[in-house]
């Protein structure tokens, strides 16, 4: 953490000011407390889980004697506002309330020492307990006259911030006590957020708190923190993922781009370095040997290769034949290999290591391949029909939860993925 930082200057209307209050003296709380409330719903709702610590500033001057005393007496409490369960905002201003007012029970109790007792894991990189911190200023405001001069306070630019987030707000009442608005701003760690991100930020808190008191039995996960533009732009735009998915194999998609251009590079490891044609060529041997070998449509076929340029060819000549590719990992315990296997019915494992059967597939016939070579010479396509609602490989899952389970995916589905308009760029 650099503690560079600026800020940005923030308001709430005097409607949504005199609403805020009048739910405040209904509930049995003060108008920090609503506000705590709004900021911990808006901090959860982005993502701050369900324990919500913010900071706060007090005056530290519980004692009457202080009064007169001039001095720095300000200390700051963490409260923690819980948010689980799914409560509505009425419920959760009840929770601030009751942690609030446990929280000044003991405040005069040093925020340092409050450090060292917890002992935190301490990091340079963020503020120890919280990192967001609230303070309403509610004092009367006091004028400086001078003969001859107009004094005002103005604010500074340090380039400085002291937390990630610190919303200081000020509350404007009238002559009778009317609410004329609340006014501040919001210093950020330029590390983290920039101006727009901040501004955007307090918006969604605005939206939260006059939806919330608008309706505040609302559940918490109900209070709408978009605006329309977000809200269109996330639920509409992002989600316009419609795009038209040619009704063919992958081993047919392929064999169209090599049509297109046969002699551009289509894999590489570094070293060796196959065309289309090339890697169409290798894949339609490996094709023909596995048909050969008895495999038909639908059958399962085990692959145990490293990532490599013959485990593109393999596949793809999985595909061409019809077969189901089915992936496994040398790392895999033999259980989990003799699972699998046995569970897609695969009698044909492809490899490159000939102790495989050492590690649980020893009931199934092995084909040890060699890498691809370039000079491949290319039997042809084995002319297999193969539909793009067929299954294209088996994924199993990890087994966290009992045996591991196979999750089919067809070749309709890879070539959704592959002609994703999402993947498209420069170099498309």
């Amino acid at each position: 953490m650099t503690y560079r930082g600026d800020y940005v200057m923030v308001g709430i209307g005097a409607d949504l000011h005199g609403r805020l209050a009048d739910l405040a003296r209904a509930s049995g709380a003060s108008l920090f407390m609503v506000l705590q409330a709004g900021l911990a719903a808006l901090l959860s709702r982005l993502g701050a889980g369900e324990d919500v610590p913010v900071g706060s500033p007090v005056a530290g001057r519980t004692d009457q004697a202080l009064d007169e005393l001039v001095g720095f007496f300000v200390n700051t409490l963490v409260l923690r506002t819980d948010t689980s369960g799914e409560p509505c905002f009425v419920e959760l201003i009840g929770r601030v309330r009751e942690r609030s007012l446990a929280a000044y029970a003991h405040q005069d109790v040093p925020f340092e020492y409050l450090v060292e007792l917890l002992n935190p894991a301490r990091t340079l990189s963020h503020h120890p307990l919280f990192q967001v911190m609230l303070a309403l200023q509610n004092a009367p405001e006091t004028e400086l006259e001078l003969p001859g001069l107009r004094a005002g306070v103005e604010l500074g630019r340090t380039g400085t911030a002291k937390f990630d987030l610190l919303f200081s707000l000020a509350e404007r009442r009238g002559e009778r006590g009317e609410p004329l608005g609340i006014s501040g701003a919001v210093e950020y760690s330029s590390d983290i957020y920039d101006a727009p991100t901040v501004q955007a930020l307090f918006d969604r808190w605005l939206r939260l708190l006059d939806a919330a008191v608008s309706d505040p039995e609302r559940p918490l996960a109900d209070l709408d923190i978009l605006a329309p533009e977000e809200h269109r732009r996330a639920v509409v735009e992002f989600n316009d993922t419609v795009h038209a998915v040619p009704d063919v194999s992958l081993g047919e998609l392929f064999v169209r781009q090599v049509a297109q251009s046969p002699d551009a590079p289509a894999v590489t490891d570094g070293a060796v370095t196959l065309t289309y044609a090339q890697v169409d060529a290798c894949a339609n041997q490996l094709a023909r040997e596995v048909v050969g070998r008895g495999v038909r449509p639908g059958d399962a076929v085990g692959v145990l290769l490293e990532r490599s340029i013959a485990s593109v060819t393999t596949v793809l000549g999985l595909m061409k034949a019809g077969a189901v590719y089915v992936p496994l990992d040398a790392r895999y315990p033999a259980d989990r290999i003799r699972h699998v296997l046995a569970d897609t019915g695969a009698r044909l494992l492809i490899t490159d290591d000939r102790s495989v059967p050492e590690s649980g597939a020893e009931a199934v016939e092995l084909l040890l391949i060699e890498p691809p070579r370039s000079q491949a010479t290319d039997p042809g396509d084995p002319g297999v029909g193969v539909c793009s609602g067929d299954a294209a490989y088996v994924m199993y899952t990890s087994g966290s939860t009992g045996v591991p389970k196979g999750i089919v995916v067809t070749h309709r589905n890879v070539v959704a993925l592959a002609l994703d308009p999402r993947f498209e760029g420069p170099a498309h």
